[in-house]
C-alpha cells in the first residue's frame, strides 16, 4: 500500500517539507446517515470528520446559526428535448433515493430546503448535448436538493456550474438504472467569499457506469463530499478531481466508494496545485469492500503540486478490504513541490522559465481535463488554469 501523506510546505521553517503518515481508516463516518438533523451532534473540529475544516469560516452551516434567504441562489436548468425537468415538494419519493446524509451539514441541507429539482432522462434515451444546470450565488444563504435520475440503458452528460458569492449547503443525488452511462462535470468557480458544502450521492445500477469530474477553483471554502453505493454487479465508477488552491482558500475533497455488490469497478484519481500563503487542499479517499463484494476492482489516487512555501496539503487514502475474493484494490498518495529538474530541462532548451512552468502545471491537469469530454468547459478549465498561473508570477 502507498503511503499517505500530510505536507505543510513553509508552515514551520521557510523552503522546508515536512512529512507525517496517516494511519488511521476511516471508511464510515462517526455517527449513522440519518436525515434528521437531530441525529448529528455539533461539531467541534475534533472529530475525525471535521478536523480538517475550518468550522469558524462556514458561517454556520454546521451549528444550525445559518438562515436561508430569498437571495440565496438561482438555479437555471437548460435540457434537451426528451429530459423531463420538474421542481418538487420535500414530500417526492425520488428525494433521497441515492443516500442518506453522513454528517450535520448534510442533513441540515436536508432538513432546510423548500423545493427540489429532479431531472429525469427517460430509459434507453441517448443525448447528444449535455444537461447543463447553472447554480449562480446572489450574496445570501441557501439550502438545496439536486436529483438526477437516468432510466435503463439512458446516457447522459450533465454539467452543474457553480458561479457568484454564495453560503450554499446542497445534497446532489444521482440515480442510475441499469445499463446506464453518466458524466457529471461539477464545476466550482465560486468567488472569493463564497462557502460551498454539500453530499453528492451516487446509486449505480447493474452494468451501469457513472463518471464524476470534479473542478474547484473558487470559494473561501469548498467542502465536498462524494459517495458511491452500486445496485447491482457490473457497475463501474470513475471519480475524477481537479483542484486549484490559492492564498488562504481551504479546499476539502472527500470520498467514499462503498463496493456492497459482487463484481464492480471503481477509479479514483483527484489531482490537485497550491500557492499562496495559507492555501489549504484536504484530500479524504475511502474506500471499503464488504464481504460480499467478491470480484470488485479498485483504485484511489492523488498528486498534488505544491507551486509556493506557505501552502498545506492533507492527503489520507484508506482502504478497507473484507474479502479476500477480489480482482485488485490499491491505493497512492504523493505530494511535492514543483519540479526543478524539469523546469531546468526545458530552460535549458531556450524556453522561458515562466512559459517552462506553464507547461509543466498543463501536462500535470492534461489527463483529469481531457476526461471531461466537454469542449466548452476543458476551453474554460485550461483558460482558468493560465489565469491562476499568471497571478502567480504577477
Amino acid at each position: 500500500m502507498a503511503e499517505a501523506q500530510n505536507i505543510p510546505v513553509g508552515s514551520t521553517t521557510a523552503g522546508s517539507i515536512a512529512v507525517a503518515a496517516e494511519s488511521t481508516v476511516v471508511s464510515r463516518m462517526s455517527a449513522p446517515p440519518s436525515f434528521d438533523v437531530a441525529d448529528f451532534p455539533v461539531p467541534h473540529g475534533r472529530e475525525e470528520e471535521w478536523r480538517f475544516t475550518p468550522l469558524e469560516r462556514l458561517r454556520g452551516l454546521h451549528d444550525g446559526t445559518a438562515v436561508a434567504n430569498g437571495d440565496g441562489v438561482k438555479v437555471d436548468v437548460q435540457a434537451p428535448e426528451g429530459v423531463t425537468v420538474e421542481t418538487v415538494g420535500r414530500d417526492d419519493a425520488r428525494l433521497g433515493k441515492a443516500g442518506t446524509p453522513v454528517d450535520r451539514v448534510a442533513a441540515q441541507a436536508y432538513s432546510a430546503f423548500e423545493q427540489a429539482s429532479v431531472v429525469t432522462v427517460p430509459k434507453e434515451t441517448v443525448l447528444t448535448e449535455p444537461i447543463r444546470i447553472a447554480v449562480h450565488g446572489r450574496g445570501g444563504t441557501a439550502f438545496g436538493h439536486q436529483v438526477i435520475e437516468l432510466g435503463a440503458f439512458a446516457e447522459a452528460v450533465v454539467v452543474i456550474d457553480h458561479t457568484g458569492d454564495a453560503v450554499l449547503a446542497a445534497n446532489v443525488d444521482y440515480v442510475l438504472g441499469d445499463g446506464a452511462k453518466l458524466t457529471v462535470v461539477s464545476v466550482q468557480d465560486w468567488d472569493d467569499k463564497a462557502v460551498h458544502v454539500a453530499q453528492h450521492n451516487a446509486l449505480v445500477g447493474r452494468d451501469a457506469s457513472f463518471k464524476s469530474v470534479v473542478v474547484t477553483f473558487g470559494g473561501d471554502v469548498v467542502r465536498l463530499h462524494s459517495r458511491v453505493e452500486y445496485a447491482g454487479p457490473g457497475g463501474e465508477a470513475e471519480l475524477f478531481g481537479l483542484y486549484f488552491t490559492d492564498a488562504g482558500q481551504h479546499q476539502e475533497h472527500r470520498l467514499l466508494v462503498t463496493h456492497n455488490t459482487p463484481h464492480c469497478k471503481s477509479n479514483v484519481v483527484y489531482k490537485g496545485a497550491l500557492q499562496g500563503d495559507d492555501a489549504h487542499a484536504v484530500w479524504i479517499g475511502d474506500v471499503l469492500i464488504e464481504a460480499k463484494a467478491e470480484g470488485t476492482d479498485t483504485y484511489e489516487m492523488n498528486r498534488n503540486l505544491v507551486l509556493t512555501d506557505g501552502a498545506r496539503v492533507d492527503s489520507v487514502p484508506n482502504l478497507e478490504i473484507e474479502t479476500g475474493e477480489i480482482v485488485g484494490a490499491g491505493h497512492a498518495s504523493a505530494t511535492g513541490r514543483f519540479d526543478d529538474e524539469q523546469l531546468f530541462y526545458l530552460m535549458a532548451r531556450g524556453i522561458p522559465e515562466h512559459e517552462a512552468r506553464r507547461l509543466v502545471v498543463r501536462g500535470f491537469f492534461a489527463e483529469l481535463v481531457q476526461q471531461i469530454g466537454v469542449a466548452d468547459i476543458e476551453e474554460r478549465l485550461l483558460a482558468k488554469i493560465e489565469e491562476e498561473l499568471e497571478a502567480s508570477v504577477a
